[in-house]
């Protein structure tokens, strides 16, 4: 019942920030989840967190894309010197190590997000531009699948997908997640995208939902190797905003990069 309340609040404004509203109310929401689970992020894995979050902002405001790589190699310059203040070298080196890994995957991937609901400005269904629909696609389809692959793998689920990492997880499931999301796909943007391919559709939606399901699993063993259940208790029913996004930062890379090459 949590996890439906908490999903009443978040699916409305995740529809009304990334479809309709200005494009920096839209930056703004995705700079709160970011920072977010960001947060989340270097408090289990104990990162250097102030640098992490001053490296996120600037990469999520309208640095030029060109020169991100510049961005991202003087946090990594500044990651690496932050160990000669340490006593404990062996935990330190870690730790930095760990941040410039959380500012790549998290900001990194909803960088990719806002390059995404900026890549195709023309207009399409609802009032909203095909690339607003993409973004869209991209938060929807894995929490769809979710949802196939809850109900599937509890009651048919036997096969274990990866059992040292989240061993209530299924091939079953895992298959169900896919057509769901394969499903959710055909409806939603043969509908929000007119004149869409299908063949484009399926694959974006294969591609996002394959990616996502990795990036669950790659959050989950981050948070086994910690030694934690959830990465926070800010959603309840969810666990934290890390728990509740992570296999999204999997797939809006994954589909920025498939539509920046396709288009």
């Amino acid at each position: 019942m949590k996890r439906i309340a908490t999903a009443f609040v978040l699916v409305p404004i995740a529809v009304y920030g990334t479809l309709f509203a200005p494009r920096w109310l839209f930056i703004g929401i995705v700079a709160i989840v970011a920072l977010l689970a960001f947060r989340e992020y270097a408090t289990i894995t104990k990162s250097f967190a102030p640098l992490g979050f001053v490296a996120g902002i600037l990469i999520l405001i309208d640095f030029p894309p060109s020169q991100l790589w510049l961005l991202l190699m003087l946090a990594t310059l500044a990651a690496m010197c932050l160990p000669l203040g340490s006593d404990d070298l062996e935990k330190s080196v870690a730790r930095s190590a760990s941040l410039v890994l959380g500012i790549i995957y998290i900001f990194g991937s909803w960088k990719s997000g806002i390059l995404l609901h900026d890549l195709a400005p023309e207009k399409a269904g609802f009032g909203a531009s095909a690339g607003h629909h993409w973004m869209m696609f991209g938060l929807m389809v894995n929490w769809i699948g979710d949802t196939g692959a809850y109900y599937v793998g509890r009651n048919f689920g036997k096969r274990k997908l990866a059992p040292q990492v989240s061993p209530g997880k299924t091939w079953e499931g895992a298959a169900a997640s896919l057509v769901t999301s394969v499903v959710f796909g055909l409806i939603y943007l043969k509908l929000a995208i007119p004149g869409v391919s299908v063949v484009l559709v399926v694959l974006m939606a294969v591609a996002a939902n394959v990616a996502g399901q990795v990036g669950d699993l790659a959050e989950s063993a981050i948070k086994r190797g910690v030694g934690v259940k959830d990465s926070g208790t800010l959603l309840p029913g969810h666990g934290g905003f890390l728990d509740r996004v992570d296999s999204t930062m999997f797939a809006l890379p994954v589909l920025y990069s498939l539509m920046t090459f396709l288009r």
